[in-house]
């Protein structure tokens, strides 16, 4: 029996990956196709998805706020500033 130990996951190389793959893994699952404990890896890897793609979300929505107006009324960007983690 496999255990549900967490493993480092790899994410999808794009946001839209990540969609497609959360789309599959849903269908997999509702279809009852797949027995408990391959449904259960499945949910443990959508659950990461999600989590993937609400931080690729979160990074766009930054990225978006730093967009401004200038003195002239022209739009400017500023830099986003990395992170460390």
């Amino acid at each position: 029996m496999p255990t549900m130990a967490k493993k480092t996951q790899q994410p999808p190389k794009t946001f839209e990956d990540a969609i497609q793959e959360l789309e599959k893994i849903l269908a997999e699952i509702e279809s009852g196709g797949v027995g408990l404990e391959e449904s259960l890896l499945r949910y443990e890897r959508g659950t990461f998805l999600v989590q993937h793609c609400r931080g690729v979300l979160a990074q766009a929505e930054k990225q978006i706020e730093q967009i401004t107006k200038g003195p002239d009324g022209t739009p400017t960007t500023q830099p986003l500033e990395e992170k460390s983690e």
